[in-house]
């Protein structure tokens, strides 16, 4: 069925192997009662320009809230490592909680760097100034027994809250995150989620 349209132009994509080579101008012929190319777009360099550098963009937007993802794991891991390494001997629950949560972090901040090298960014290797909430636990020289206990694991659920506003953050930003890169903050995000509430759930059973 022919177009209803009035005949003039209409700018289409150019296909070559099922693979868009460039856009052309089509025109509409009277005779023939059908649409046929007439000549590509003249701005076509401009328009690869822009849509390139909108790509970059988009990019490093994606590679500024996943480098922020990685900062904030990569202060859980130098917490809990801490942690780990000055909890007293009576207290291997502890150490053996620190040592998971240390070892999931270094798992998640891989996942991150991979798709920020995807993006032709680098990844993030440092910490965060929001991240030294979990390295200002051991300055308070805590032996961690006894009633000391509740109180660290209460500083360790603090901790998580904190993580938990980072992905919330994420994946509420304007950035045009892939569906693969949101899927894995998700589920990162849910599984950080299961992990605070261990620790609450361990801090709930100290005494008082």
């Amino acid at each position: 069925m022919l177009s209803k349209k009035k005949p003039g132009f209409q700018l289409k994509p150019h296909y070559i192997s099922k693979k868009i080579t460039g856009i052309v101008f089509t025109k509409f012929n009277k005779q023939e009662k059908r649409w046929e190319p007439a000549f590509f777009f003249s701005c076509l360099p401009r328009f690869f320009k822009y849509y390139k550098n909108y790509i970059m963009k988009q990019n490093e937007k994606t590679a500024e809230i996943l480098n922020d993802l990685i900062e904030i794991n990569n202060d859980r891991v130098r917490g809990y490592e801490k942690a780990s390494k000055e909890t007293e001997s009576q207290d291997a629950d502890l150490r053996a909680l620190f040592d998971e949560m240390a070892t999931e972090s270094r798992r998640y901040a891989n996942e991150l760097s991979q798709f920020v090298l995807q993006s032709g960014n680098d990844p993030a290797e440092g910490t965060t100034q929001r991240g030294k909430i979990y390295r200002v636990w051991m300055d308070v020289k805590a032996t961690f027994s006894g009633h000391d206990r509740k109180a660290i694991l209460a500083s360790c659920e603090y901790g998580e809250d904190a993580a938990q506003r980072a992905y919330e953050d994420a994946l509420s930003s304007d950035a045009d995150l892939a569906p693969e890169v949101r899927q894995v903050i998700m589920e990162q995000k849910t599984n950080l989620r299961q992990s605070h509430d261990k620790i609450k759930r361990l801090r709930d059973t100290q005494p008082a």
